[in-house]
């Protein structure tokens, strides 16, 4: 499997369902975590999870995976989905502002994802 197919899979579901500030960036070159951190943000608990539970289903229908880890289901605040090389970050408005991951993870390369949304269209 392509990493690349795995990210775009997930970015798919979660722009599909209305995820709100969809982003991504690329972590590959300053750590070992993973090579790409997706976030988002849901509206309820409710759209967090129904955000989670798409991704999980497009990636196992189209590629066979599911993912290595899955945390934080049960509060709906911020899911993540583990994927080896793509961690998938769903988050409730509150707890995205409060984490703020995208600050800490700065010296990361955010990455513009419209082509890669546009391109499934087609």
């Amino acid at each position: 499997m392509e990493k690349n197919e795995l990210l775009k899979v997930a970015l798919k579901a979660l722009d599909d369902k209305k995820a709100v500030d969809l982003e991504v960036i690329k972590v590959r070159d300053i750590t070992v975590l993973t090579d790409y951190f997706v976030i988002c943000t849901g509206s309820s608990t409710t759209h967090v999870k129904t955000l989670a539970d798409e991704v999980d289903v497009k990636v196992k229908e189209a590629l066979g995976e599911d993912p290595a880890h899955r945390e934080g289901y049960d509060g709906g605040r911020w899911i993540l989905l583990d994927y080896g090389e793509v961690l998938v970050h769903v988050f409730s408005r509150d707890c995205r502002e409060f984490y703020k991951l995208e600050r800490l993870w700065a010296d990361g390369e955010t990455i513009d994802i419209s082509d890669i949304l546009e391109g499934e269209d087609q």
